[in-house]
Order: C-alpha cells, then sequence, then structure tokens
C-alpha cells in the first residue's frame, strides 16, 4: 500500500490492532454522496455509510453513521441520543468540530470523542464502508469493528 493512501484513520485502526481495507475510489468534486461513492465501488449504497455530525440540545455535538441511500431521521436520532431534537451542524462548522472536511468525515479519529450511533443494517453485513478520513479513499471494515472503535450504539436512526 502506498504511503499515500495510509491516513490517519488507518494509523489509529494499525494501533488498536484492528483489520480494515483501504479502498481508492475517483472523486468527484460536484457529486460526493455516498451513493455516487458506491457506484465507484461497485457496492450496494446500504453497505456504503456515510458519517453525519449533529448538534442536539441536551448532549451538545454526537454522530450518526447510516447507510448512504438513505436520509437521517431527525427525530429518531435526537431519541438515540437522549435530546429531545437535534440538527445537522453546518457545513462550514464541520471541519473545526470534528477535524474533517465534506466528502472525508470518517466516524473514527474526529477532534473529540463524541458519542457515537450507528444504524442497524449495519448489523446486515459482513463489512460496510465508512469515510477513511479524506477524499478518495473508503475504509471497508466489518460492522463489529467499526461498533467497537468508535463505541457506537447500535440505533434506529433512519
Amino acid at each position: 500500500m502506498s504511503k499515500k493512501l495510509k491516513t490517519n484513520v488507518a494509523r489509529l485502526l494499525d494501533t488498536a490492532g484492528i483489520h480494515y481495507e483501504l479502498v481508492p475510489y475517483e472523486v468527484d468534486e460536484s457529486d460526493l454522496s455516498a451513493v455516487h461513492v458506491a457506484a465507484q465501488l461497485g457496492e450496494n449504497p446500504e453497505q456504503v455509510f456515510k458519517t453525519l455530525v449533529l448538534e442536539g440540545n441536551k448532549t451538545r455535538y454526537f454522530v450518526c453513521i447510516v447507510p448512504g441511500d438513505s436520509e437521517i431521521d431527525l427525530k429518531k436520532a435526537a431519541a438515540a441520543s437522549g435530546n429531545k431534537n437535534c440538527a445537522l451542524i453546518h457545513q462550514k462548522d464541520l471541519l473545526s468540530v470534528a477535524g474533517y472536511i465534506r466528502g472525508a468525515c470518517s466516524p473514527i479519529g474526529m477532534k473529540k470523542h463524541y458519542p457515537s450511533f450507528i444504524h442497524r443494517l449495519c448489523e446486515d453485513f459482513p463489512h460496510i464502508y465508512v469515510s477513511a478520513g479524506q477524499r478518495g479513499v473508503q475504509l471497508k471494515i466489518a460492522p463489529r469493528d467499526l461498533i467497537t472503535v468508535t463505541e457506537a450504539v447500535v440505533a434506529e436512526l433512519i
């Protein structure tokens, strides 16, 4: 594997002894969606998860990891996280809050550890994909390993 592909996320997983694969794809700056990434990878969009950072009225920031072809249900996300309501953070705040840019937000290695929730559909697959922390690289990982490393709670989010 080339040094260029080795992301900070990969280094964190190496340190934790977690098995993963870095999978490159062609970036389209006009379409950074998980559905587009799934098409580039030749994978089912349900298996390519997107990482969303939200802000709750009680708990402040938290992370939701949902299938790429789905929209998050904010009421379900709020309930799962112990909030009455929540909203996605503004795109302009993503770098300062999470340490990632749009299209490269990984649930692993954020600036701080935020409570994380992953949609229950992840358990239906032997592996899923999430961003590896930079555009053009996805992380192929077993759902249970992702849940372990992020300390995520499996929940109904869509």
